[in-house]
C-alpha cells in the first residue's frame, strides 16, 4: 500500500504533511504536491494533517490513476522537505470540484533540495 496525493490539492497546496512525513517522499509541484509511491512506507500519518483531506491510500476505489499520476510527477518535480505557505487564494479553492482542469499545472515547484 501507499499514500497518494488526489486533485483536492490543486491550487491549494497546504504543506502540513511534508513536516511530518519521516521519509521525504514528497514532491512539489507549481501549484500541488505528490507522494512518491515507491519511497512511502505507508505509515498514513501524513493523511490527517493535510487540511484539503488530499491524501488517500491507495487501497481506496480509483486510485490507480491517482498512483500513476504521482508517480509521474515524483519523478520530474523537485522534493519538498519543510512547510511553506499555501498558495494564494486558497481558502476559496479548497474543495472545489473540477480543479484539474481549471488549474493544474504540470510545472514544477522551487522544492527543498
Amino acid at each position: 500500500m501507499t499514500y497518494v496525493v488526489i486533485e483536492n490539492c490543486i491550487a491549494c497546496k497546504y504543506t502540513d504533511c511534508v513536516e511530518v512525513c519521516p521519509v521525504d517522499c514528497f514532491y512539489e509541484g507549481e501549484n500541488m504536491l505528490v507522494i512518491h509511491p515507491d519511497e512511502c512506507i505507508d505509515c498514513g500519518v501524513c493523511e490527517p494533517e493535510c487540511p484539503a483531506d488530499a491524501i488517500r491510500p491507495d487501497t481506496e476505489p480509483d486510485m490507480e490513476k491517482w498512483v500513476e499520476f504521482n508517480r509521474k510527477y515524483s519523478e520530474a518535480w523537485p522534493v519538498i522537505l519543510s512547510k511553506k505557505d499555501p498558495m494564494p487564494g486558497y481558502e476559496e479553492k479548497d474543495g472545489e470540484t473540477g480543479k484539474m482542469e481549471k488549474y493544474f499545472s504540470e510545472a514544477a515547484g522551487e522544492g527543498d533540495a
